[in-house]
């Protein structure tokens, strides 16, 4: 009766070849018992609310990051590239239209992929690239398009609640960002290929 109950039990681990079935077996009390090792198995409870809702925002936290990450990267190596181009010309004149001319090229670029980027992750993109370059958003607007620029978009920026003059703070109020930048660095949290745009390499 055992040994029929048991063949109930655990029919998926047991591998017919021929007319025999195979599998790793004990003997307990005189009868021969089917054995299947399995991994462990954790059990939790449901989440509260509350903590399903921190689960919520981490990942939609992490997405963000995620989307937005490869373009705080090339954002920073285009910026030190220009810097390098731009040092070479003569003066401010010479810089100030250099400047505009790679802008327009960029916009052609990105201009349509950064629409698609929603108010959120435009907020962490100025976070990552500030992250990157060690300044923030208007600083660069500044330096490459000058004060009445930076203020204008500035200006913008907080019409839909946004500040480019604010600082990255990995280790206080973008501790949770950092973490998932320092996964994606360590190699621990890959980028989707959905997320991967050939026009950045």
């Amino acid at each position: 009766m055992k040994k029929l109950l048991a063949l109930l039990i655990f029919p998926a681990y047991l591998h017919a070849q021929s007319d025999t079935l195979k599998t790793y077996a004990t003997v307990v009390d005189g009868d021969t018992l089917p054995m299947v090792y399995m991994q462990t198995v954790n059990v939790v409870g449901a989440l509260s609310p509350q903590a399903a809702a921190q689960l919520k925002a981490y990942y939609i936290l992490r997405r963000d990051v995620l989307r937005t990450y490869p373009y705080a990267k090339f954002a920073a190596q285009k910026v030190r590239e220009l810097n390098t181009e731009a040092s070479q010309l003569k003066n401010n004149r010479a810089r100030k239209k250099f400047y505009k001319s790679k802008e327009d090229e960029l916009a052609k670029l990105f201009e349509d992929d950064l629409r698609k980027l929603s108010v959120n992750q435009g907020r962490i993109l100025m976070k990552l690239i500030e992250r990157e370059t060690g300044n923030t958003t208007y600083a660069l607007v500044k330096e490459m398009r000058g004060g009445f620029k930076a203020t204008l978009w500035q200006g913008m920026a907080r019409l839909i609640g946004d500040n480019m003059r604010e600082t990255y703070d990995a280790g206080g109020k973008d501790a949770a960002i950092e973490a998932i930048v320092q996964q994606i660095e360590n190699g621990t949290l890959p980028i989707p290929a959905a997320y991967q745009n050939n026009k950045l390499k």
